[in-house]
């Protein structure tokens, strides 16, 4: 069981860490049916501004589902809202750590989680918050 509203302190984080693959990305594009050259096709990815394939910007703001549902707070949260921001490329083969810091205690058991996701080079690719409900 996940820690619950009455046990959860501001400043309480938690992290998931995984190298995304490139069966990662295909599993990914096969399940949600973004099949985009820039995540598929090394030859058309080559024309745009990244230079190559990248991962799905959603596969790599999944990871924080993970912290989220299974660290902090953990079995039983709510997801209720999500803001994400792409601010860094990730290529096939990064390991991401996705990062989960409890930032405010609101009103009827909500929380507000700040949400960030780096790489293997501790750049920040993914900025965001999280509203969720945490198990009473």
């Amino acid at each position: 069981m996940g820690k619950t509203y009455e046990t959860l302190n501001i400043g309480d984080k938690d992290s998931f860490e995984k190298t995304l693959s490139e069966s990662d990305v295909y599993l990914f594009s096969g399940i949600t049916g973004d099949f985009n050259p820039a995540h598929i096709n090394e030859k058309e990815s080559m024309r745009t501004k990244f230079g190559g394939r990248i991962v799905h910007g959603m596969l790599t703001g999944s990871l924080i589902s993970t912290v989220i549902g299974t660290k902090l707070p953990g079995t039983g949260t709510i997801y209720l809202q999500q803001d994400l921001q792409f601010v860094k490329a990730v290529r096939i083969g990064d390991t991401i750590r996705a990062e989960v810091e409890v930032v405010e205690k609101l009103e009827k058991g909500r929380v507000l989680l700040k949400t960030q996701c780096y790489n293997q080079h501790d750049e920040l690719v993914v900025d965001g918050k999280a509203l969720v409900l945490p198990p009473k």
